[in-house]
């Protein structure tokens, strides 16, 4: 399938790398606000066409998906865009900034025959799956923890005073939506909806989060997610029931699946080896259910998407984060 993608960053760099791996994409179109930079993109594809232009390239018959990899805020606006011209589109988690917005935009993508992803791309590796298929291993489920904690350097810059648009309210930053939505996804993948869900963030001056604990209240058990952009972590990930324990590691990118038995102690591998870019695994999913029109794997994402966007919603709010498509 010929794809076209906007933004032209390192992760933008990394899921072309991935779609090209899987053998069931190629790159036909870059889009960026001037041509120098789309040229720059662009080059070591060998790239043919160039955009400065959304509504050009939304219309354009080069393309037959879009990845958007624009700032937050911006991906609602720019996917209806292609949607309208009956281009699937991949959104870049977080894929927008309300559920309405994510309402609408499947609306639109019914309506014009074509598919909206969003890109949490640690829920399609083969080690993902393994997890899943692990967890009746713990037995009765006691609890869970799951972190994934970065410094980003962008937190240097508000320090400094500034304000990175992944750190400021009008282009719906903040660290829950750009780490955290990592480990809210497993949660729900794994557990499904909470019953109850308590976020004590650390807000920042520019009013985005910088990260913190979040809760999530089962009716059995609870999973504690540690994520920040301001601090660093080297903690594995833990499922936690009567019979054993999950050690994951790292969250996302699973390099490694150990089953610890609460009895023996016997440890027992699960994880099988990786590859360098697990985006491959994300475009190579897309990709099938483009072809083969998976209704019920298409509905299962879209469900899934829309869960951990209404709780990350929830969570912000609480913590008096609104952003400024909110307002």
């Amino acid at each position: 399938m010929k794809l076209g993608i906007m933004g032209t960053n390192w992760i933008t760099d990394a899921f072309v790398e991935g779609a090209l791996n899987s053998k069931e994409w190629e790159l036909t179109a870059v889009y960026s606000r001037t041509l120098e930079k789309a040229y720059a993109f662009g080059e070591k594809y060998k790239v043919a066409n160039y955009f400065d232009d959304i509504a050009l390239m939304a219309a354009s018959d080069v393309i037959d998906a879009v990845y958007i990899a624009s700032p937050n805020a911006m991906h609602y606006e720019h996917a209806l865009q292609f949607l309208r011209h009956k281009k699937h589109v991949i959104v870049e988690k977080p894929i927008f900034s309300t559920v309405a917005e994510l309402e609408d935009a499947h609306k639109v993508a019914k309506e014009n025959g074509v598919y909206l992803f969003e890109a949490a791309r640690h829920i399609q590796e083969p080690n993902f799956k393994i997890l899943q298929d692990s967890i009746q291993k713990v037995g009765k489920l006691h609890g869970a923890t799951l972190a994934y904690m970065n410094y980003s350097s962008r937190y240097d810059n508000v320090l400094a005073g500034e304000e990175p648009n992944i750190f400021s309210l009008k282009f719906s930053g903040g660290s829950l939506v750009d780490l955290g939505v990592y480990p809210m996804y497993t949660a729900v993948a794994l557990f499904g909806v909470p019953e109850k869900a308590t976020y004590f963030a650390t807000k920042l001056r520019t009013g985005v989060d910088g990260g913190g604990p979040v809760i999530f209240e089962y009716p059995d058990f609870t999973v504690t997610i540690l994520h920040a952009k301001m601090s660093q972590s080297f903690l594995p990930s833990e499922i936690y029931g009567e019979k054993g324990t999950l050690v994951i590691n790292p969250l996302t990118g699973i390099k490694e699946i150990k089953y610890i038995d609460n009895h023996t102690k016997e440890t027992e591998d699960l994880a099988m080896p990786t590859i360098p870019n697990d985006m491959e695994f994300e475009a190579t999913e897309f990709a099938r259910i483009i072809v083969e029109q998976d209704t019920l794997a298409y509905e299962d994402l879209e469900n899934l998407s829309k869960q951990v966007l209404q709780i990350s919603n929830d969570l912000r709010h609480q913590n008096g984060i609104w952003y400024k498509a909110e307002q």
